[in-house]
């Protein structure tokens, strides 16, 4: 178009009361979605799933239904492959999702960290990475790998179950065939203690138990009550706090730059908030002087077990050859920098 046909559409458009709007200005004003699709792995009875529906009534109040989310859960706009999550976020198949580090690992190797074992040690050394210098750096890797990060949030420290015995020692897991989940490096983990590991969603997970061909798993002790593993023949936790779980709230890239840089603060303050409330329902009787929802599972008729700080130790020492392996793989100075973090922390 020529430059005097531009004078004369854009004097028209004045004319007629309607200012032209060009570049991302358009582009957030035009291009909103009637609905928006949030992936989570897990529905609103687990602490996961009720963040992210907090995070999205917050956002639908706070931009005055500006911003519609649905909620997908069981990762059901990928047919449940967990792994695939991230991928599909920014590929446009998913809009929103509250997911986990352990998930996006495969594509993103920096969030093996968490997965590393016993490197948080509790929930204090997991704030200590999240809420520092570690969480900031995290988030710029993964804003670089393609996705928007806005939030942390919790799915809990990963205690093992098994239908069998009673796990006080590295020993008492030979030969148990455990579900886990798909990251290689929890192969890693748990064939270095003796056991067998097997990969599956959590889709898959819940029949192998129920029908015996999997024996154990390793999950938060909230996910083991709401999905009732106690009738899943797991009748054995032991509380060995050897991997977190953190969750990021995240958003895909082009949706993120669709929007208003107004709305754009909402959703990221919206997130923030519904992390921080999230983290709260995850830890609630699992922190602290508060370990009621240990007497809950026990309630249960399943026998938890806590490990002394000599017992830990033996898991501890099993792993190390893991950790030497991966740390390379995740960056050496990122991992020093989180052990560093862990090591200050101020225990609650």
């Amino acid at each position: 178009m020529h430059r005097r046909t531009l004078l004369k559409t854009g004097l028209a458009a004045s004319t007629l009361g309607t200012p032209l709007i060009f570049g991302s200005q358009a582009l957030a004003q035009g291009s909103y979605k009637a609905e928006y699709r949030l992936s989570t792995v897990v529905g609103t009875a687990f602490p996961w799933g009720k963040g992210a529906e907090i995070w999205i009534n917050l956002v639908k109040e706070r931009t005055q239904g500006r911003i519609n989310i649905k909620m997908y859960p069981g990762v059901s706009l990928i047919n449940g492959d967990q792994t695939r999550e991230f991928t599909a976020i920014r590929q446009g198949v998913i809009d929103m999702a509250v997911g986990s580090t352990i998930n996006w690992s495969p594509q993103v190797k920096q969030l093996n960290l968490f997965s590393l074992p016993f490197l948080a040690q509790d929930h204090a050394g997991l704030d200590a990475m999240t809420q520092g210098a570690v969480g900031k750096q995290i988030f710029q890797i993964v804003d670089k790998a393609g996705v928007m990060p806005l939030a942390w949030g919790e799915n809990g420290f990963r205690e093992v179950s098994n239908s069998k015995r009673e796990i006080r020692t590295p020993a008492d897991m030979a030969g148990l065939k455990f579900r886990v989940v798909g990251s290689p490096i929890f192969n890693d983990t748990f064939t270095a203690l003796g056991a067998n590991p097997t990969q599956m969603s959590w889709a898959d997970a819940q029949p192998a138990l129920a029908s015996g061909a999997v024996e154990g798993q390793e999950n938060p002790l909230h996910v083991f009550t709401a999905a009732k593993l106690n009738n899943l023949a797991q009748k054995y936790v032991t509380r060995w706090g050897y991997v977190a779980d953190p969750l990021i709230f995240v958003v895909n890239k082009d949706v993120w730059n669709s929007w208003s840089p107004a709305d754009r603060e909402i959703v990221r303050l919206a997130a923030i908030e519904a992390g921080q409330q999230e983290i709260a329902i995850a830890r609630k009787g699992l922190s602290g002087s508060d370990q009621s929802f240990v007497k809950q599972v026990e309630a249960l008729g399943v026998k938890v077990t806590e490990l002394s700080p000599a017992e830990k130790a033996a898991f501890e020492k099993a792993v190390a050859p893991v950790k030497a392996k991966w740390t390379p793989q995740i960056g050496t100075d990122l991992v020093k920098q989180a052990e560093a973090a862990v090591k200050a922390r101020k225990p609650g």
